[in-house]
């Protein structure tokens, strides 16, 4: 029997196949399309008059005056910068005890029944008892949106770091690297795909507590100024500031996934942009 020779299909070469187009990181603006229609068709069809159900128009009116003495500026950048600041603290916590707990069976057995009791604490039980000991200030509620925020991180570390392949760190040591090189070199790109997945998770959690922190305690945000209008049933002061609370939580999301997405391609050796 002869082998038979595949002849290629002329006019097609390596270099004439169509490039590989690659997906856009971040959610696209495009999914807000069906949001924008749905606040057209209640624009045309809302009553300015209604007390619970008042048209867009009505939130722009309702949010001009708090835009006026910056009072929702003020607001905005506490509840970003608790954010901001919740997450990065989280993630870091979340990381190194993650790591810590999943390199060792035993200590995974010894603190895995507190970590999961700690995990099903409802954030908001935690407002009278972090009220009690901080008083209502910022370190009252970082403490409260960052216990919360840490699990998903620790979770998917303690997972990655139990995964991890016994040559891997067996070869770091055969190599005589120290212990700084094995963090460095090794462990943080193992661990960093777990730890963006983890983030991508504690970002929207970061804000919601946030949120509830802020409409429980009244400390300075858009949660307080949520609950103040909610208090003097300003029904379009609430929509027009839950519309913006949706946008930073849109926002977040839209960075975190970029970042994720950045870091992926430069681990990959491929173009960040």
């Amino acid at each position: 029997m002869t082998a038979t020779r595949t002849e290629p299909r002329p006019g097609v070469t390596a270099a004439s196949k169509p490039p590989v187009r690659r997906r856009s990181a971040g959610t696209p603006m495009r999914g807000l399309i069906p949001l924008a229609l749905v606040l057209l068709l209640w624009q045309a069809l809302g009553n300015s008059e209604s007390p619970y159900f008042p048209p867009p128009s009505a939130w722009i009116r309702a949010l001009k005056p708090s835009l006026d003495d910056g009072t929702l500026y003020a607001g905005l950048g506490w509840t970003t910068l608790t954010v901001v600041l919740s997450l990065v603290l989280a993630t870091t916590l979340g990381a190194v005890l993650g790591a810590l707990v999943g390199s060792s069976r035993r200590m995974d057995r010894a603190f895995g029944p507190s970590l999961e009791f700690l995990r099903v604490l409802p954030a908001a039980a935690l407002v009278p008892l972090a009220a009690l000991i901080l008083g209502y200030t910022m370190q009252m509620k970082l403490a409260v949106v960052i216990l919360p925020a840490t699990w998903p991180v620790l979770l998917t570390c303690r997972s990655a770091r139990r995964s991890m392949s016994s040559v891997l760190v067996d070869v770091t040591r055969t190599l005589g690297l120290s212990r700084r090189q094995r963090i460095r070199k090794v462990m943080v790109p193992a661990l960093m795909p777990a730890v963006l997945l983890g983030l991508r998770v504690s970002a929207p959690l970061a804000l919601i507590i946030t949120l509830l922190v802020e409409i429980v305690t009244r400390i300075n945000g858009l949660g307080a100024l949520l609950g103040q209008a909610q208090a003097n049933f300003r029904s379009a002061q609430v929509y027009g500031l839950l519309v913006i609370a949706g946008a930073l939580g849109f926002a977040v999301n839209w960075l975190v996934t970029r970042a994720e997405g950045a870091v992926a391609a430069r681990m990959s050796g491929g173009p960040t942009g």
